[in-house]
């Protein structure tokens, strides 16, 4: 799905990821706003590409996985919208956390989509995503 809907990565850095899906015939619905799949991918792959540039940071390998998503939706996403993710910190702290206890370890992480060419910073979605890792022997 996520190559299905043509993502851009707009920034990449340690701590902020923010991910763009174009509005097109591949993501927009008959009332020509983003299908509700789309956006959703779209907040899962700004989650996980920062989870994954932190894991790349670490000596050891870790499974990763979402074990939930809660979506709230404000306004329709009636052009590209941009997801951004800031919790890069967080989220090395977690891998640490699961490195130390050898468990499986989660982290709430937010991510917020907005419409910047129609909307400004004003968002049309706020998603969380349940980041759920554990330290791989």
């Amino acid at each position: 799905m996520i190559s299905y809907v043509r993502p851009t990565v707009v920034e990449l850095t340690d701590e902020r990821c923010e991910i763009r899906i174009p509005l097109s015939w591949r993501t927009r619905n008959h009332l020509r706003s983003m299908y509700f799949g789309a956006l959703c991918t779209g907040a899962d792959a700004a989650a996980a590409v920062i989870g994954l540039r932190a894991v790349e940071k670490q000596r050891d390998k870790f499974s990763i996985l979402f074990k939930d998503v809660r979506g709230e939706f404000f306004k329709r996403a009636e052009g590209d919208t941009h997801f951004v993710c800031e919790q890069g910190s967080e989220i090395l702290d977690l891998l640490e956390r699961a490195r130390t206890s050898g468990e499986r370890e989660s982290l709430p992480v937010g991510v917020v989509a907005t419409v910047p060419k129609l909307l400004g910073a004003e968002p049309v979605a706020r998603f969380t995503l349940t980041l759920s890792v554990k330290r791989r022997a």
